[in-house]
């Protein structure tokens, strides 16, 4: 989308023409492509027509394995393309550990975090059976532990000056691995996954904006 919009516009123009409930299934059975343009107009494919918006992995194999979200491609014009490119040029982007991440920040700067929501467990050294599946988007869990060293990174964060918040779920489990942190408890509405867009109900979710303190 930044280097290389000359080259991604006529595959999403295929991917619009093509696109069907049959021919969405066809491209998320195949192979992850390796050439960088044709993988991010797959991408692109694919999460604008899941249900929800939605990326999710198979556990085992790592596929993408949302349903279909019976909805149409919709196409990005070349203005919203271009803006996109100038936003992204003024950006790094980087797949990491969030430790390799957070190292280079430094006093002045302000980091948001937005993990997996875990399970709610009564304590947060054990881990139970999940309640709900909201840290299994990927082939690699986001687990308690994980979590846990997310809390002690903040924590050095601050030491070092440097402001942060998270967002998370209202827990007792959540809210114990950040006791020198303001937080603040609210409830919304959350649509859970399902097949058809008919068997959507919000329900109320617990949640909590997490504040450093520097």
């Amino acid at each position: 989308m930044r280097d290389h919009q000359s080259e991604l516009r006529p595959l999403l123009d295929w991917y619009l023409k093509n696109d069907s409930k049959e021919f969405y299934y066809e491209v998320r059975s195949t192979t992850t492509p390796s050439c960088s343009v044709e993988k991010a107009a797959r991408f692109l494919y694919l999460n604008g027509v899941s249900w929800n918006h939605l990326w999710r992995e198979n556990s085992r194999t790592g596929a993408m394995n949302v349903p279909w979200g019976d909805r149409r491609f919709k196409d990005i014009d070349d203005i919203t393309m271009k803006s996109i490119g100038d936003v992204l040029a003024r950006a790094d982007i980087v797949a990491a550990d969030f430790r390799v991440v957070l190292d280079s920040a430094t006093r002045g700067d302000f980091v948001y975090l937005d993990p997996p929501y875990l399970p709610v467990f009564s304590r947060p050294d054990v881990e139970k059976e999940p309640t709900a599946k909201f840290n299994k988007y990927t082939a690699k869990t986001f687990e308690m532990s994980d979590l846990i060293a997310l809390a002690e990174t903040c924590a050095e964060l601050s030491r070092r000056g440097v402001r942060w918040v998270m967002s998370n779920r209202d827990a007792e489990s959540v809210r114990s691995l950040f006791p020198d942190a303001e937080i603040v408890r609210f409830t919304t509405h959350r649509s859970l996954a399902a097949q058809s867009r008919r068997e959507v109900e919000a329900h109320r979710s617990p949640e909590a904006i997490i504040i450093g303190k520097v």
